[in-house]
């Protein structure tokens, strides 16, 4: 166990330089008593770099059928106690339209990997969203290049494709009949076709170490990910994984932490399954250096039903509950909501 002044001298090197080596990160991310220090250091940073402005991004879940089979997810191909569902293009068009009536300057496009959702016919929905000047993020899974190409002229601007771990057996344990490969060069092409690109780490798959999870953040850190996703695993009893344990809070937040300081400008979000979890997580994943939430937009029964994991919170809300409870939630912080769609500003346009 490395002593308290160890401790210090490595969050203050990650605080001023932003580097870590694969030991020193993976030192922090297994010690508790480096917790508290570390969500102060990642605070005091995303202040500095991003500013005090909380980032509301409207998530529309618009389908939550799947053609892949991921031991995990609520939403696998081979749950057959899922209610399945799928809007239509005009129903999503509605709710991006109520997203930005409640302020929201972007909206989040997310589903399993329904194909049903041509390139084309996804890229028809993007273009009416753009219209309302509404930033879009997609979140829909593995296609290929030349799909991710025709999204981003349609006008996407960003696309969330989490990894969830870097470890490449793991990894292939529990996606079965999926490549990481693949995943990387999904990773890469979104890169090279200007997207911002999000991923992120999905803690305690079972087989997951505090060596793999620092390994996940230096990928991160070379990816030069824009924003990067981290939720603890919540065992859903309808997946292989259901007796498996809950991923660790702390650990994940700690994660988080080092991830700020790591990518000083990245956008990252404080997400559902951390007050799913522990009663005002967000709040608390706010302060160890998260800048952005995700309120569900979607309405009525497609949000139960789009069940990735149990327990989720806010099912029953209207999304102008939630944009209503965020709000004040966020100002009682001493924090406020942006009013810009929150792109990455990077360190060179940055006056540090």
């Amino acid at each position: 166990m490395p002593n308290e002044e160890k401790i210090l001298q490595l969050i203050a090197k990650a605080e001023q330089e932003h580097t870590l080596k694969k030991e020193e990160l993976t030192c922090l991310l297994a010690s508790s008593q480096a917790e508290e220090p570390l969500a102060a250091a990642a605070d005091h940073v995303r202040q500095k770099f991003v500013g005090d402005g909380v980032h509301l991004r409207g998530l529309i879940e618009f389908s939550n059928i799947c053609r892949q089979d991921c031991m995990y997810c609520g939403l696998r191909r081979d749950n057959q106690r899922l209610e399945r569902y799928r809007l239509g293009a005009d129903e999503i068009v509605g709710l991006a339209e109520k997203a930005k009536g409640d302020g929201y300057h972007t909206v989040v496009l997310q589903s399993g990997e329904d194909m049903y959702f041509t390139a084309e016919r996804l890229a028809g929905i993007i273009r009416r969203i753009k219209a309302l000047d509404l930033a879009v993020t997609l979140s829909v899974g593995e296609r290929s290049f030349d799909e991710y190409r025709l999204w981003r002229e349609a006008g996407a601007d960003r696309y969330l494709l989490r990894i969830e771990t870097t470890d490449r057996e793991v990894y292939e344990k529990f996606d079965p009949g999926m490549s990481y490969d693949n995943r990387v060069r999904c990773l890469r092409d979104l890169r090279t076709l200007g997207y911002e690109v999000g991923t992120g780490t999905l803690v305690g798959l079972p087989g997951q170490t505090p060596v793999s999870i620092a390994e996940d953040i230096l990928f991160y850190q070379k990816l030069d990910a824009d924003m990067v996703g981290i939720g603890p695993l919540i065992p859903n009893p309808d997946t292989p994984l259901g007796s498996a344990p809950k991923g660790d809070f702390h650990l994940t937040r700690r994660m988080v932490s080092l991830l700020r300081l790591l990518l000083p400008e990245a956008n990252i979000p404080a997400t559902t399954a951390m007050e799913t979890m522990v009663p005002h997580g967000r709040e608390l994943i706010l302060a160890s250096g998260a800048n952005v939430v995700m309120p569900n937009v979607t309405e009525g029964d497609s949000r139960r039903k789009y069940a990735l994991y149990p327990g989720k919170i806010c099912v029953a809300d209207t999304p102008a509950q939630c944009r209503r409870c965020m709000g004040g939630r966020i100002k009682a912080m001493g924090r406020f909501i942006a009013e810009d769609k929150g792109f990455r500003k990077h360190r060179r346009d940055l006056s540090i």
